[in-house]
């Protein structure tokens, strides 16, 4: 079956090594825990107001740095571990982390009172708590997750393609290392803008079940790099030199498309949440929807379509699963997949999240205004 499916080279692993590759991710958790807990950070205000004292959390910043050492120490291979190991045990780290994810999730679930949710599945699943924060909130789980995930995703990223090249040295797939810039710039993005993170769905909305445990920890950390496991293994797919400028500038300019849409709305939204009046980027004004005190931003990006950040994200995932240049290949498009499915059914979720928040009527009103979910024109 594996030798079928093009990822028995993952499998490779003697038995002490896939026990390693099990407690790989518990250790990763350990040490970036302690990363965030001991190295300095800004404290800034959320979005998220803490019901205790009806201000806003307050969280504790520090993911850049978090990230640039995790870099350091790998590359350089401080700790003793090959560059490749995160990529060849990234199988028994998918299980090893499922495991880990499970129980660090039961323990925050019901060790939290009871909520709305009287289902015990259910509640493990969505959890009860919003928000779970230690040491007067220096320790925040829900941005421990998205540095853990963020920087897993960069470093498995590159790890696989440090095997890749192990394996075929000059006959290199040129994609294989573009796929690890595209992750690797996506993360740092991330970190740059950290602050903009407090503003989103997650942190706004979700409760801290194993959703959002196995979610950002392990889909984010390992298994978003799903296409390397069968890409990693075929090597450059030999086109002409013209055909191959076109075809790696081409994924370039997409995804760089695709995240400046995505970027560019979230940041138009952070925008607005922060400082409502004022103009994005100097040249658009503000326009929205009053409902009661809260606003429903309708104009620029926001004024496109109710979600066009999922329409970026979809563009960037097309550049990824075009960059191999094996478009053929089933493995290619898993990711692509994926994140398209996921964001069209979140859509419609937002939506009914929306219609709560704001009152069915001016949600009625925002919809009749910007008339199209995620694709101007089409859907």
């Amino acid at each position: 079956m594996t030798e079928w499916l093009g990822i028995d080279h993952l499998l490779e692993l003697s038995g002490r090594e896939a026990i390693a590759g099990f407690f790989t991710p518990l250790i990763i958790f350990a040490v970036f825990f302690l990363a965030q807990l001991i190295l300095p950070g800004r404290r800034v205000p959320g979005y998220v107001v803490n019901p205790e004292t009806g201000e806003p959390r307050n969280y504790r910043l520090n993911g850049l740095l978090v990230f640039a050492i995790a870099q350091i120490v790998w590359a350089f291979e401080l700790t003793g571990m090959p560059r490749d190991w995160f990529y060849r045990s990234s199988i028994y780290a998918v299980a090893g982390g499922t495991v880990f994810a499970t129980i660090f999730a039961i323990l925050a679930v019901f060790s939290q009172p009871r909520g709305k949710i009287k289902n015990p599945w259910l509640a493990l699943w969505e959890g009860r708590a919003q928000e779970l924060s230690f040491f007067n909130e220096r320790f925040d789980v829900k941005m421990w997750f998205y540095v853990v995930g963020g920087t897993m995703l960069s470093l498995n990223a590159l790890s696989g393609a440090v095997y890749h090249y192990e394996r075929f040295g000059e006959d290199s797939n040129p994609g294989v290392f573009l796929y690890a810039a595209f992750f690797t710039f996506y993360v740092l993005d991330y970190f740059i803008f950290e602050r903009v993170q407090l503003y989103t769905y997650d942190l706004i909305h979700e409760h801290v079940g194993f959703k959002l445990w196995w979610g950002g920890l392990v889909v984010y950390g390992w298994l978003f790099i799903l296409p390397l496991w069968g890409m990693a293994v075929h090597p450059d797919p030999g086109f002409s030199p013209a055909w191959t400028y076109f075809w790696l500038i081409g994924s370039t300019a997409l995804f760089l498309f695709g995240w400046s849409i995505s970027r560019g709305a979230n940041m138009q939204k952070y925008t607005f949440k922060r400082w409502p009046d004022r103009k994005f980027l100097g040249l658009i004004e503000p326009e929205y929807i009053e409902a009661g005190d809260r606003k429903i931003l309708c104009s620029g990006l926001w004024g496109v379509a109710r979600h066009l950040n999922y329409m970026g994200e979809g563009f960037l995932c097309l550049s990824i699963a075009l960059v191999f240049g094996h478009f053929g290949n089933p493995w290619a498009w898993t990711y692509f997949i994926f994140i398209v499915t996921f964001f069209t059914f979140r859509q419609r979720f937002d939506e009914r999240q929306c219609a709560e928040k704001y009152g069915a009527e001016k949600w009625a009103e925002y919809q009749e205004r910007v008339k199209y979910r995620i694709f101007p024109g089409i859907y």
